[in-house]
């Protein structure tokens, strides 16, 4: 594999822009693909909402945080058993992941009414009784994603589709009026009569399909934005687990800083802080159960973990614009002798960038607390990363600016990790609280 070499500093935060659907559907796809019962589900709904609501011609406008909320409409279902609950058609209490999706979307301006959209999704139109729920709005967009994710659940998989598609339709016109909207209903008979439609659902050409529909509704952000954005997403990589809820923002801060300390420009500041933010993505696809197992890993599960790093590099490759940040991100288990993981990248084939997130990852993986041990001190943090570097394992040069600023580092990484433990304690009081509301 040849690796893309690159030079800091080119692109001024204004000039730099990347497509926010390619950036959503990284997250989705890395959602999805932690079993195979729920490969594409995501991506399936996507294209069945922006079919029905093309079909009623919901306003442009619109369509833009329909597309954004169908891709990650089941985002606040944060276990592998939660995922696999929400695919059965009859639910069981469903608003319990819908609200934890809205919480951890609504704060972006850019996906605040998409997170709206998601907050409601699950919502029956009960002859109009759905227009609000429990003294709130709901969108005729919560409706249209909610009749495309159950008409995407009722797909038999392992099954010819156009075997499916006179008992889905009969399925879905059962509850016309009663779970779904009837004007929705109505547009998806229409549409249901093309034999392309269904085939085009379970094709594995629906990328192709998709970025069609991104090309005409998509939104660009910017540098700022985008830090914005990952930002929230490094929440949603972390708090899947208490073990892992302030990992990303320690890695983030301590990666960030020692860039500072070498003279690195703002805009490079703020690819590094991204890329802390992103480092984990792959873990998205490790099932939580693993995260929070109590006891040693078995080899398999300890195999699945080592996986997240290959998985997140061809995530974010799928973002045009995103290279460099990939790198710095993805490359955080590869070290400079050749025996990191997974793609064996070694000595001058590692960038600094890499080299810098690889002794963050490693500096706040051995001194953060953790449930079940408390962090290294000064002392002992040290000698790892000396030995680390006397192996070549890590940069030595970057290791000794560490050793020269160990108090400075260690004290952003401990205000960092604080903030993002009163974040995910405020975090869980919500779920506490919207799980007594709405499963009661």
């Amino acid at each position: 594999m040849k690796w893309k070499i690159f030079g800091g500093g080119n692109m001024s935060k204004n000039e730099f822009k990347i497509s926010l659907s390619q950036l959503i559907l990284a997250l989705s796809d890395a959602v999805d693909m932690i079993s195979p019962v729920l490969n594409n589900h995501h991506k399936q709904v996507t294209y069945i909402a922006y079919n029905i609501a093309k079909q009623i011609k919901l306003p442009s406008e619109k369509m833009s945080d329909l597309i954004i909320a169908s891709l990650i409409h089941d985002i606040g279902a944060l276990s592998l058993q939660d995922r696999v609950d929400v695919m059965a058609f009859e639910e069981n209490n469903p608003y319990y992941h819908t609200i934890n999706g809205y919480i951890l979307l609504h704060d972006l301006p850019n996906l605040e009414r998409a997170a709206e959209i998601v907050k409601y999704h699950h919502v029956p139109w009960q002859d109009g009784g759905g227009k609000s729920f429990m003294g709130d709005t709901v969108h005729i967009e919560s409706h249209i994603l909610y009749l495309a994710d159950r008409i995407a659940v009722s797909i038999n998989r392992k099954d010819n589709i156009l075997k499916q598609t006179d008992k889905i339709i009969k399925r879905i016109k059962s509850q016309s009026n009663l779970k779904f909207h009837p004007d929705l209903v109505k547009a998806f008979e229409d549409i249901s009569k093309k034999d392309a439609f269904w085939l085009d659902i379970v094709s594995f050409c629906i990328d192709k399909k998709l970025n069609i529909i991104f090309n005409k509704y998509d939104q660009e952000v910017n540098l700022e934005e985008l830090s914005e954005i990952t930002a929230v997403f490094a929440r949603i990589i972390d708090f899947r687990s208490r073990f892992t809820s302030v990992h990303s923002s320690g890695v983030t801060e301590v990666a960030e800083t020692i860039a500072r300390l070498l003279k690195w420009s703002e805009e490079d500041c703020i690819k590094m802080r991204i890329a802390g933010y992103l480092h984990d993505i792959g873990k998205l696809m490790v099932p939580t159960e693993i995260l929070e197992k109590p006891s040693s890993l078995t080899k398999e599960e300890y195999n699945i973990v080592r996986e997240h790093t290959y998985h997140g590099y061809y995530l974010l490759d799928n973002i045009d614009g995103l290279e460099e940040i990939n790198e710095y991100a993805s490359f955080h288990h590869e070290r400079l002798d050749g025996t990191g993981y997974p793609f064996r990248i070694k000595g001058e084939d590692l960038k600094e960038g890499s080299r810098i997130m690889a002794v963050a990852d490693v500096f706040t993986a051995i001194t953060e607390d953790r449930p079940y041990r408390k962090g290294m001190n000064e002392k002992n943090a040290l000698r790892v990363l000396e030995q680390m570097g006397k192996n070549l394992s890590l940069d030595s040069d970057l290791v000794q600016i560490v050793k020269e600023n160990f108090d400075i580092i260690n004290r952003k990484r401990i205000n960092a990790q604080k903030r993002a433990a009163e974040e995910y304690e405020e975090f869980t009081k919500k779920l506490e609280k919207v799980k007594k509301k709405y499963t009661a």
